[in-house]
């Protein structure tokens, strides 16, 4: 995933989650905000009771890899937040997961 394509401000942060209902998906939480750029971005939340911030960075990595594997239309924001019942699962079945709400939330090109 290109560093262009994540959002690093707080206020953006704040904007999408104040403003866009959450999608909800087993231990993943969706934020989807439609503008009229060219172009797409993502962004990711944490929280600290995931555990030590190894962690968290090692899931973070995980999930930028995976969505960095599919081709998404232009004009979108999303956040995705994780919750902690990320930590029991495998590589595989979080890639699962998230290619499955990628789908439904209809983002893919």
């Amino acid at each position: 995933m290109k560093k262009k394509n994540i959002i690093k401000k707080n206020r953006d942060y704040n904007r999408i989650i104040k403003n866009c209902k959450p999608i909800r998906y087993k231990y993943l939480s969706f934020y989807v905000e439609r503008i009229p750029e060219k172009n797409y971005f993502f962004g990711f939340s944490i929280g600290k009771k995931i555990g030590i911030a190894v962690k968290r960075n090692k899931i973070k990595r995980q999930l930028k890899s995976i969505i960095s594997k599919n081709t998404y239309q232009n004009g979108f924001n999303c956040i995705i937040m994780v919750n902690s019942g990320i930590i029991s699962k495998s590589f595989q079945e979080i890639e699962m997961d998230v290619n499955n709400s990628i789908e439904k939330l209809n983002i893919l090109k």
